[in-house]
């Protein structure tokens, strides 16, 4: 039964950041490259569809790690599980703190209804996107060595 907990548990946390991976260095390019107004409105759309299906995968994933790390307690590569663990937690509080509160003010906006610094607000998510990013793919990491 751990096994299947661990296979499942990299698999869901590998996915994810997958998903954001693919935010950070495809998508944001992709919508950045659009027509001022088309770039914004894709950026409000994605914020409001991911905006909906990521917290329960950034929870998910850290309930999943953190089930793992307890039935798995007395085995080897507990520490590297209670580690990804960590860092979850970590990037569910970078997520909360810093890009939750962009996101609420980005996927709300139209180009009537836009601030005039638009652009920088989505630059400085997209910055702390990028540290999150590295957390996750860090936990990732940690998650395949210890299946090892």
């Amino acid at each position: 039964m751990l096994n299947a907990l661990e296979v499942v548990t990299t698999v869901v946390v590998g996915l994810m950041v997958g998903v954001e991976f693919s935010v950070a260095f495809v998508m944001n390019r992709i919508l950045d490259a659009l027509p001022e107004d088309s770039s914004q409105l894709g950026h409000a759309h994605g914020g409001r569809m991911l905006g909906a299906v990521m917290p329960v995968w950034y929870i998910g994933s850290l309930v999943l790690v953190g089930i793992w790390a307890g039935a798995g307690w007395d085995h080897d590569g507990a520490g590297l599980v209670v580690t990804a663990g960590a860092l979850l937690t970590l990037s569910v509080v970078m997520s909360i703190l810093l890009l939750v509160p962009i996101n609420n003010r980005n996927k709300t906006w139209t180009p009537d209804n836009r601030p005039a610094d638009w652009k920088q607000q989505l630059n400085r998510w997209e910055r702390f996107h990028y540290v999150r990013v590295a957390v996750i793919i860090a936990a990732f990491a940690l998650l395949v060595t210890a299946l090892a």
